[in-house]
């Protein structure tokens, strides 16, 4: 009766009873197995909607109360519930209050000392002279609200008094030519909206409580002028990127308004990363940002054109003619394997997609010890340890593939996997290459998160600056510099600094401690 009741909302009402009667058993079964894939697949894309839309992020989450957690971060490589210890034990482990963080506020942070005096002269009890016994001291933090401040350049003109001779000192440059912003004022603008992502209309509020009015317009035409100046540094920032032999790729979408039409498009940022410290690796990590107004393979293409090494990148199909010469060898992302796996345990608790989850654990659970070694100590861990695993796990996919249904989401995410396989083994030849392709995909979240406040790009111009500004800042953090201390130092320096040595202005290269940076700061 179930099974009926399935065919007659797949089939039409105007012929399902009749089909129904008429079908023998094998049809039967035919038909309902169509229906269940089909209704896998519907309640799936359901799910990831409505996760999409109200659920959260993470896939921190367990598979079933006996399968183990994976949890890819950066910081913390692979746990689980399995890695942690029981409740009990947990209380056991906990440490004392005497043990704890200390709760000291920061020692750069200017200290204000108000005295407390008793109101007693001479002691209350007996009259007597008081003396100094000692002193509680604790501390409160405060915030002293930014403040508009107008720095005047008065240039004194002076005469010869011999002569007709004028002398007077040249007038400083600006970042924004015959423009009212100082650098300071600049690289708040763009930091508030490219790294704490507040739009510039908000700004525009937050500047009137303090009696400055500046229209949305005005702080777009700064940022664009910023973007235009900063623009060779990027190019410098993007040879140096492309000047290694392994990079991380990915993409992202971006709405753009279409003027006139009352609606966006859909635009696309790539972000390409140079980070080999999971490797031993001792150069400074960079990445790149740039803007394409459709997802057309052309652009990746284009960015990579000469480049030569290895890419740990997604399976866009667009990267497929960058493989065929050879010149760049493909890395796949396990990541996006694991995520399909993800999606089935959350639906429908699928123990194939819990053994997946399971075994690729392992796999992290390897990468975790061996993050920051040389690669040839990489490389012969993964030999040892991680191709058993890995070989393991190949063999049990195809086996487990041939006994599903060849429509059904279990069965997709498989063929998924093995589709991947082959490139995928590199990883475990070569210590450089990482096991998936997390460290593009963190550096494209500052954008998921902006785009959620700001909404869309105003132009392609838009985000052409965006891509600008979102590599400066993107690589500064890296290299653990304050993104707004970073490009008042740049916006102080860049006007007069020699374009023939604009490296010099590469986050890893400046200095920010410096007496000179501290007297700009102030």
């Amino acid at each position: 009766m179930v099974q009926r009741g399935i065919l007659r909302v797949m089939i039409p009402s105007s012929r399902r009873d009749r089909d129904l009667d008429q079908m023998d058993r094998s049809a039967l079964r035919v038909t309902v197995s169509r229906c269940r894939d089909r209704i896998e697949h519907l309640e799936l894309m359901v799910l990831k909607l409505r996760r999409h839309r109200y659920g959260p992020r993470s896939e921190r989450a367990a598979a079933s109360d006996e399968q183990l957690v994976l949890c890819l971060d950066q910081e913390q490589g692979v746990s689980g519930p399995a890695d942690q210890p029981t409740q009990s034990a947990t209380a056991q482990a906990r440490p004392s209050s005497a043990a704890r963080k200390s709760r000291a506020l920061p020692a750069h942070l200017r200290r204000e000392t108000h005295l407390h005096l008793p109101d007693e002269k001479h002691c209350p009890d007996c009259g007597g002279k008081l003396r100094h016994l000692g002193e509680d001291v604790s501390e409160m933090l405060e915030y002293l609200p930014a403040s508009f401040i107008v720095v005047r350049h008065v240039r004194p003109k002076l005469s010869c008094s011999r002569c007709c001779s004028v002398v007077q000192a040249p007038a400083p440059s600006r970042p924004v030519d015959r423009g009212l912003p100082g650098p300071s004022m600049l690289a708040h603008v763009i930091t508030s909206k490219y790294a704490d992502h507040v739009p510039l209309y908000r700004q525009t509020q937050i500047y009137a409580r303090e009696g400055v009015d500046l229209e949305r317009s005005v702080l777009a035409r700064w940022v664009g002028e910023a973007s235009r100046l900063m623009d060779p540094l990027v190019e410098a920032l993007r040879r140096y990127v492309m000047s290694t032999d392994k990079l991380h790729g990915d993409d992202t979408p971006l709405p753009v308004l279409e003027p006139g039409r009352g609606r966006t498009r859909i635009a696309r940022f790539w972000t390409y990363v140079r980070d080999s410290r999971p490797s031993g690796d001792t150069a400074p990590p960079a990445l790149w940002f740039s803007y394409s107004p459709d997802r057309r393979g052309e652009h990746p293409q284009r960015h990579l054109a000469k480049f030569r090494g290895i890419l740990q990148a997604d399976a866009f199909a667009g990267f497929n003619k960058l493989y065929a010469s050879g010149a760049i060898q493909e890395a796949p992302c396990m990541a996006h394997i694991r995520r399909k796996f993800f999606d089935l345990v959350v639906a429908h608790q699928s123990p194939i997609a819990i053994e997946a989850i399971e075994r690729i654990r392992a796999l992290y659970r390897i990468e975790e010890q061996i993050r920051g070694r040389p690669p040839e100590q990489r490389r012969q861990v993964r030999n040892a340890r991680a191709r058993p695993l890995f070989e393991s796990m190949r063999r049990w996919l195809e086996d487990s593939r041939v006994k599903l249904a060849p429509k059904s989401e279990t069965a997709a995410a498989i063929r998924y996997a093995l589709s991947l396989w082959d490139p995928l083994a590199r990883y475990l030849d070569d210590g450089r290459i990482e096991l998936d392709n997390l460290i593009a995909e963190r550096a494209l979240r500052p954008v998921a998160v902006g785009r959620r406040n700001y909404l869309f790009a105003g132009s392609d111009n838009g985000g052409q600056r965006a891509a600008i500004l979102y590599s400066l800042i993107g690589t500064a953090r890296l290299n653990g510099l304050d993104p707004e201390a970073y490009l008042r130092y740049v916006l102080t320096h860049i006007a007069d600094h020699p374009i023939n040595r604009i490296e010099e202005l590469l986050p890893w290269r400046v200095d920010l401690n410096s007496s000179s940076a501290r007297q700009n700061a102030a």
